[in-house]
């Protein structure tokens, strides 16, 4: 059956299709609600046209399709397909920023409290997104001080000699030291910290108060004052958040540039009636393909042409602005970010209507009821005045920035850049230094690793370090990584008991998952716990954070966090191949000289300083050599090379 016989076989129902390449891989996925409608009318005459859909339909040599209940059913399978599948015609999201949760460990035995930026199905719970970003940060670090449970990379599995740093400064409970602390303590601190994080301050409060006239009538009087500096802090959160909710409504709020064939989105996220982040999406490849409902395209932020461009350009620009359709691209953005997320804003403003709007605010609204949200009714708003739609037009004047940010090569500042870096990598603060690791031999000889310095927005020479390898025989790159991390952090730790010198923001390892866990392997041995490590793996330049790796970071090929990681990593690659260059340069040209009888190593490196070359030594006469050596040795060689 040809696909053109199929398609008059597919029912008119609702449901999501597939369109297949002669491979059998998804190249489209699209929703409808009369799929043999919509399917067909791809082939209508004049939709060949339209350069990509004719490319489509050229290539498409199969069809398969989904039917339905309805059309929200439609939407959300289609949003789940496109993120599975990731087909090359649909418009796919590139998000630059992810928005971190804070992560409760339940399924461990001294469960823990992290931010992360992934979600998984690990029997964990998820609390979030947090916007800013740094506001899980700040409730991570709360519930340190409050609740003592820590976030720490430690082995819990088996019990350690002595507590770190944590627990005698009294943020930790110390599961990590048999007898520091019980089983039920930790539990009913890990209670609370899920109510805390629950949004439960009531039940929080009242479970304190409790807690607080039993300890203080068994005379625990310092565990009661505990549980009331708890109820203290519970309370005064519970009134700030009072205050917040009364000040306006969460919202979304969308803008757009698009010029050139490429495209900037911002989004805005207020909360309580507050801006309170931005955040960028970019795309340089846009399906060209145009939409299939009969709305027309509306008129949105859309630039001709670039600074400097010819005016006949304009025309060209012309058409590439009518291979953009607005409310398609919002339509499929939306679904994307908010379908199966477990928060979604009440309001959310796009500067276009689309399509399926209604279809998606049904489908949401059920989502925020599922979840048990006080407003369970989801708004899709494209407001053409007032105050709204001047929202809307601050985000496409933002979107403006964020283009000629991106696609004009427009230099972040070196702050800017610290700030992306922190947030990418989840780092405790903001970096000043990053000390950067790489190992060089060939098939294991002369095998020496290199550390260099990035310090304050540029790289610190002076502090760079070469070292030999000495406990390690033959290719092992991960015992050499050890070895070297071992020795630079056990120096470090020498140097801090005479002076304040303190830990770097973040160690970095040129290598893979291996190289990452042999330099973790050496921080504990030092008990360095909590540091900052990751590791930069070489072709896929795939970031993996100590802790993390399961989620490795990809950063985008434009950003200038991943540019600046590149910069330190070839700047140590650079300097452990030179260090190994020179070192087996004095190996080869040491060999012959040893071979002399009564020539030793001091005696090659002194003659190799001195005649500056193998050669140069080669070509001297008993008398020049007789300057260096004695005679008899100065003799032995020159015979040695006149033979």
């Amino acid at each position: 059956m040809d696909l053109l016989q199929k398609i008059r076989t597919i029912p008119a129902e609702p449901g999501v299709y597939l369109y297949k390449n002669a491979e059998g891989e998804v190249i489209y996925v699209g929703k409808a609600k009369n799929l043999r409608s919509r399917v067909a009318s791809y082939f209508h005459e004049g939709r060949w046209e339209d350069s990509k859909t004719g490319t489509l339909v050229r290539e498409a040599v199969d069809v398969d399709y989904i039917v339905v209940a309805n059309n929200k059913e439609a939407l959300a399978l289609e949003n789940n397909l496109i993120k599975q599948r990731k087909p090359r015609f649909n418009i796919l999201l590139r998000d630059d920023k992810t928005y971190p949760y804070v992560k409760l460990t339940l399924g461990e035995r001294w469960p823990r409290v992290y931010v992360t930026r992934r979600l998984r199905k690990d029997g964990s719970a998820y609390y979030g997104p947090y916007f800013p970003a740094n506001l899980a940060y700040r409730i991570v670090d709360l519930i340190h001080r409050n609740f003592l449970i820590p976030s720490c990379k430690v082995d819990l599995t088996r019990f350690h000699p002595r507590p770190c740093l944590q627990f005698y400064i009294k943020r930790c409970l110390g599961p990590c030291v048999k007898d520091l602390t019980t089983a039920d303590a930790y539990q009913e601190a890990v209670r609370d910290v899920k109510l805390f994080l629950e949004g439960r301050p009531t039940d929080l409060s009242r479970s304190l108060h409790t807690r607080m006239d039993q300890a203080a009538a068994a005379q625990e009087y310092e565990r009661a004052a505990r549980y009331r500096d708890l109820i203290s802090t519970v309370e005064q959160l519970q009134e700030r958040q009072r205050i917040a909710a009364a000040e306006g409504d969460d919202a979304d709020v969308f803008g757009y540039h698009y010029e050139n064939g490429m495209l900037a989105v911002n989004l805005f996220h207020m909360r309580d009636g507050r801006v309170v982040d931005r955040r960028e999406f970019f795309w340089e490849d846009l399906p060209e393909l145009s939409s299939l409902s009969d709305a027309e395209p509306a008129v949105g932020h859309v630039g001709t042409t670039a600074p400097g461009c010819p005016a006949e350009q304009t025309s060209a620009a012309r058409a590439a602005v009518s291979a953009f359709h607005p409310g398609e691209f919002f339509s499929a953005l939306l679904k994307q970010l908010y379908i199966g997320q477990p928060y979604v804003p009440r309001n959310l403003y796009v500067p276009v209507d689309f399509e399926d709007r209604e279809a998606l605010e049904d489908l949401l609204s059920d989502q925020l009821a599922g979840e048990g949200a006080r407003a369970a009714r989801a708004h899709i708003l494209a407001p053409q005045r007032g105050d709204k739609r001047a929202l809307i037009d601050l985000a496409g004047t933002n979107a403006k920035q964020s283009y000629d940010q991106r696609f004009r090569v427009l230099k972040p500042s070196a702050r800017a850049i610290q700030e992306e870096l922190q947030e990418a990598l989840s780092l405790p603060e903001l970096p000043k230094r990053i000390e950067c690791f790489d190992i060089s031999h060939i098939q294991g000889a002369e095998t020496v690793a290199s550390m260099v310095v990035w310090e304050d927005g540029r790289m610190k020479k002076s502090d760079y370090r070469k070292f030999i390898i000495r406990t390690v025989e033959g290719v092992d790159d991960f015992a050499s990584m050890r070895e070297v991390v071992t020795r630079r952090y056990k120096r470090l730790l020498q140097e801090q008991e005479r002076e304040k010198k303190p830990m770097p923001s973040l160690v970095l390892i040129d290598g893979g998952l291996g190289q990452l866990h042999a330099a973790a392997e050496a921080l504990e041995s030092l008990e360095i716990i909590n540091q900052p490590l990751a590791a930069i793996a070489k072709r896929e330049e795939i970031l993996y954070v100590y802790g993390q790796e399961k989620d490795p970071i990809a950063l985008d090929h434009h950003s200038p966090v991943l540019h600046l990681i590149q910069l330190i990593r070839d700047e140590a690659h650079r300097f452990a191949v030179t260090f190994h260059r020179k070192r087996r340069q004095m190996r080869d040209r040491s060999t012959e000289l040893l071979e002399i009888p009564g020539v030793g190593q001091s005696t090659t490196r002194r003659l190799l300083e001195h005649f500056g070359s193998l050669q140069a030594v080669k070509q001297a006469d008993a008398a020049a050599l007789s300057a260096v050596v004695t005679r008899v040795q100065a003799e032995a060689i020159s015979n040695h090379f006149r033979k």
